[in-house]
Order: structure tokens, then C-alpha cells, then sequence
């Protein structure tokens, strides 16, 4: 086994899934015209990855700490492979609603690809690995938009889902070539009562929030599918904690060390999306309208270096993590990206500023979500690596999710008393941005109070605290 080529595999695989997220956010306007169906119906094509994205996350970990992390990595690969395959082929919107929702499925090899790194690499080479492929889940998107603008822009738009599918296929390759099968940890039956539970209760929030703004807050719908989450989601954990083999064990999750570094994981995610919403629309609005008037293209290159930068870190966040440990790591990380986000508020926006924050916000995004899975792994027994990293890769999507209704109300809560009534105003955009300081903030003050993992109850934790630092 070569361990440098099992990260850089890992990576990849991981990056590929997380494009899928970004893939077409260049032509997500034109997509009705593009299908021939409502503007209603479009938007599924979107938020139907998000949904099995967040629904996979934890399944897929559970299912590979039961089965082999490999085993369902690869499963996973293939569906996004499929997935792509179908929506390449789709001349309308419901095979293409199909296909991204398989699509979404291959989220679930992130957190299932940090689980692998934990088996098969020694301590010392942990902490950059670990860094490295939990970059991928922001690294993915920020590097995938240029490339998907540059693909619309020159070629007919199913082309991103043929170069999709040839993503998958690589990766599904390489992890069957260079990753070593493994042993699983974790016995019993597979859940199937919870993971439907969770599906529905997820499905239910999920949607409520992305359709919010699209349906109004206090619509019948929104409160319906409001109501149907959070009441399945409650049955949801009290059918777990009586379960004797559960989906997600929640007294691991409910222990200080999980708990808290799951929900400063939401703050994080929070913090990532809010200037992914504000900077574009920034970026892209017209002059006349107080925008800087930039293409598509030009857009996603400015933004581009904030994905780089999430790369980039990850050597020195493993490094920084061997010297100082995950818990301060988490802290600086959150400090770096609420200085960012004060700079953006204090200053006049222009391009080069711009350029200069968000690139910022991305060496915080490095920093905390390489130390985010440490955090976990220190907390949790062996059995429940994966499935605990895929229930805080669902946290900081959860955070991704929230930003993304919350902000796109703020701008369009704006617009809607601007000269110009569809552009969201100056007061606007530093409201939103007030509210990505105010979570990287409140994610630095959870992280401070992230309590050492403790001793876990007949097993050995998956990462001994301190572990990193040995050579």
C-alpha cells in the first residue's frame, strides 16, 4: 500500500462528489427554458441533490463501519457514475431529477474516505490526510464553478454530465485499485426503521427550509413539511435511543466532545455558504445596480482562489494540529474567518477585496474543518467512525443549508425596496454578511467549549487523544 497515493485517491473521490454539488449553478436561470417546464419544477434539479446528499451521509457511514468503508465508498461512486449517465442522456426534467439525485449519493464518500484514512495510515500522517480529504466537501464547489462556467459557456450544457460521469468512473477505478479493503468494525443489523425515519425527517426540514423563501415562510406548505420533519425527526430519536443496533447512536452523539463540535460544525457551514450566496450575486450584479458587473467566468475565477486556499492549508493544518491539537485548531480556524468577515463589513467592497476575503474565509474553512474530524474521532469508539463523520459532514451541510435560505431571504428581503426591485441592496449585503460574522463568531465560542473526549464505555476511542502528535 502506498500511502500518499491512497490521500491523493481519496481526495479525488472526494472532490468529484462535492462538484456535483456546484455543477450547474452556472445555468440553473436557464434551466426551464432549457427543459421546458416551470421555473417550479427546475428547481427540484437542485435541491434534489442537496436531499440525498444530507439523507446518504450518515447512512453511508453506518453502512460502512457494518459492512466496509471501501465496500460502500464504491457503491456510492457507482451511483454517481449512473447518476451522471442519466441526467447526460435526459432530454427533460424527471430523468434529470433522477439522476441528480443519484448524483447526490456520492457525498457519502467523504466522510466514509476520512474513516479509511484512520485504518490504514499511522498517527503521524494523519492529521494532513484528514485535513486534506475533509477540505474536498468546500474545495469541490469553489473549484468546480469555474469549471462548469467555462463548459457552458463553449459546449452544449449535458457535456458537464458526461465529464461528471467520467469523474466517477476514475474514482470508482482508483478506489478499487489503490485502497485497501479493510475489516469492519461494527456487528448487528442494518437499521432500516431509522434510516427511513431519518429520510423522511430530513426530507421534511430540508425541504421547508430551501423552499421557504419560494413559497413564503408561513405558507401551508413550508409549515407542513416544517411539521412532518421536526415531528418525525423527535419519533426519529426516541426510536434510536430504544434501538439496540441504531442508525446513529445518539448517546455517542449526545457525549460533550460530539455534541459540540457537531453544532459549531453548523455555525462553520453557516459562515462557508453565506459569502458563497453574497460575493457572486456581488460580483455579478450590474453597475448601475451597485454590483461590479463581472461575467459568469470572470466570477468564478475571482472566487476560485477561496478553493485553493481550503487545498492549500491542508499540509499546514495537519502540521498546526500535531503542535497544538484539533480544539485550538478549530478556534483559530473560526477566528480567521469572523476577521474576514469584519474586513468585508468595515471596508467598501471591490473586486480585489473580494478576492482577498473570500480567499481568507477559505484558509478558516481549512482550518476548522481539518480539525472537525479529529474532534469526532477522539470522541467515538472505533465501530462508529464512519457513521460519526458522516453525522457531522450532515451538520456542516445542515449549516450550508440554513445559510442558503436565511441569506437568499435577507438579499430578496432588500431587493424588494431598491430602485432597482430584483437587486438586492448595499444594506443587504451587509446584513448577510453581518449574519456569516455572527457564525463564525458563535462558532469559535462553541469550539472553547468543546470538553476533552473522556473515557468511552468498553471500547477504545477510534483516535486516542494526542495520537497525532506521536511519531
Amino acid at each position: 500500500m502506498r500511502p500518499n497515493l491512497v490521500v491523493a485517491v481519496l481526495a479525488f473521490a472526494g472532490m468529484g462528489a462535492s462538484f456535483m454539488q456546484t455543477i450547474l449553478i452556472p445555468i440553473q436561470g436557464q434551466l426551464p427554458e432549457l427543459l421546458g417546464a416551470s421555473r417550479e419544477y427546475t428547481a427540484w434539479v437542485i435541491t434534489i441533490t442537496l436531499l440525498t446528499s444530507a439523507i446518504c451521509t450518515p447512512i453511508s457511514g453506518r453502512l460502512g463501519d457494518m459492512y466496509g468503508k471501501r465496500r460502500i465508498a464504491v457503491i456510492l461512486l457507482g451511483l454517481l457514475a449512473i447518476g451522471s449517465v442519466i441526467s447526460a442522456l435526459s432530454p427533460s426534467v424527471a430523468p434529470l431529477i433522477v439522476g441528480r439525485a443519484l448524483q447526490g449519493t456520492g457525498m457519502g464518500v467523504i466522510p466514509l474516505g476520512i474513516s479509511i484514512l484512520r485504518d490504514v495510515l499511522p498517527p503521524h500522517r494523519l492529521s494532513s490526510a484528514i485535513a486534506l480529504v475533509s477540505a474536498t466537501l468546500g474545495v469541490g464547489g469553489a473549484l468546480g464553478l469555474p469549471v462548469s462556467a467555462l463548459v457552458t459557456e463553449n459546449l452544449e450544457w449535458h457535456t458537464l454530465f458526461w465529464i461528471a460521469a467520467a469523474i466517477g468512473t476514475v474514482a470508482l477505478v482508483l478506489v478499487l485499485l489503490v485502497v485497501p479493503a479493510e475489516e469492519s468494525h461494527s456487528h448487528g443489523r442494518f437499521d432500516l426503521g431509522g434510516a427511513v425515519g431519518l429520510a423522511i425527517g430530513l426530507t421534511g426540514l430540508l425541504v421547508a427550509v430551501s423552499k421557504g423563501n419560494e413559497w413564503g415562510w408561513t405558507s401551508a406548505s413550508t409549515l407542513i413539511c416544517l411539521a412532518i420533519g421536526l415531528t418525525t425527526l423527535a419519533g426519529w430519536g426516541l426510536y434510536e435511543l430504544r434501538h439496540t443496533s441504531p442508525l446513529v447512536d445518539l448517546r455517542v452523539s449526545a457525549r460533550g466532545a460530539v455534541l459540540m463540535t457537531n453544532l459549531a460544525s453548523i455555525a462553520m457551514g453557516f459562515a462557508l455558504f453565506s459569502s458563497s450566496i453574497v460575493f457572486p450575486q456581488m460580483l455579478e450584479l450590474s453597475e448601475e445596480a451597485g454590483g461590479m458587473g463581472l461575467s459568469l467566468l470572470n466570477t468564478s475565477l475571482i472566487l476560485m482562489p477561496s478553493g485553493l486556499a481550503m487545498l492549500a492549508m491542508s499540509p499546514i493544518a495537519g502540521r498546526l494540529e500535531r503542535r497544538i491539537g484539533p480544539k485550538p485548531l478549530l478556534v483559530i480556524g473560526a477566528i480567521v474567518i469572523a476577521i474576514a468577515y469584519l474586513a468585508a463589513v468595515a471596508f467598501d467592497s471591490n473586486i480585489w477585496l473580494v478576492l482577498a476575503i473570500n480567499t481568507i474565509i477559505g484558509i478558516g474553512i481549512g482550518l476548522g474543518y481539518a480539525a472537525m474530524p479529529t474532534l469526532i474521532m477522539q470522541a467515538v469508539p472505533l465501530s462508529e467512525t464512519a457513521a460519526a463523520n458522516g453525522l457531522n459532514t450532515l451538520m456542516r451541510s445542515l449549516g450550508t443549508s440554513v445559510a442558503a435560505a436565511v441569506v437568499a431571504a435577507v438579499l430578496a428581503g432588500s431587493a424588494t425596496g431598491s430602485v432597482i426591485a430584483t437587486a438586492p441592496t448595499e444594506a443587504g449585503f451587509e446584513l448577510a454578511l453581518l449574519l456569516g460574522l455572527i457564525a463564525a463568531a458563535l462558532c469559535a465560542v462553541l469550539a472553547v467549549f468543546i470538553p476533552g473526549p473522556g473515557q468511552i464505555s468498553g471500547e477504545e476511542p477510534a483516535l486516542q487523544e494526542g495520537a497525532l502528535q506521536k511519531r
